[in-house]
């Protein structure tokens, strides 16, 4: 089975990485430091909450992320690493950690309760056409993946 936001245990593990995630903690990869994650991540949790967009992708883009989708579905792999995204959703300004932690966190509990009353978005600018169990697993895997970026 498919990790998912929409799994009360992946919520919590989810939860429990960044409770573990310090201030400090030094990136495997990639530019952003912690508080600049926290930040990114949230940006990310806010496209299918409506409180921010991103401009539509050139067609080969949204070809490329349609595929992609398919491709960890079936394949169950990550994001590949440094992927560069949306200029909408960089973090090089933020607040303070402990600000964006809870940011994030009650971000996080608004996008399970908006997919809780089954009210996702039907399409995601770069993944094309989504089906709830879709957005469920591509933002568990976002996640995921920046938490691997900071050894969680």
């Amino acid at each position: 089975m498919l990790n998912s936001l929409h799994r009360l245990c992946d919520q919590d593990e989810v939860k429990q990485r960044l409770s573990a995630l310090a201030e400090d903690a030094e990136a495997r990869w990639g530019r952003m430091n912690a508080t600049q994650m926290l930040k990114h991540c949230r940006l990310v949790l806010e496209i299918p909450l409506g409180k921010i967009s991103v401009p539509e992708p050139p067609r080969i883009i949204l070809y490329v992320g349609i595929v992609t989708k398919m491709e960890m579905k079936i394949f169950k792999n990550g994001i590949p690493r440094n992927m560069p995204t949306f200029a909408e959703l960089r973090a090089e300004e933020c607040t303070d950690y402990k600000t964006e932690m809870v940011d994030l966190l009650h971000t996080l509990d608004g996008y399970c309760a908006l997919a809780d009353a089954g009210k996702l978005p039907d399409t995601h600018p770069l993944f094309g056409k989504m089906q709830p169990k879709d957005w469920g697993f591509l933002e568990y895997k976002h996640l995921d993946h920046h938490l691997k970026q900071f050894g969680l």
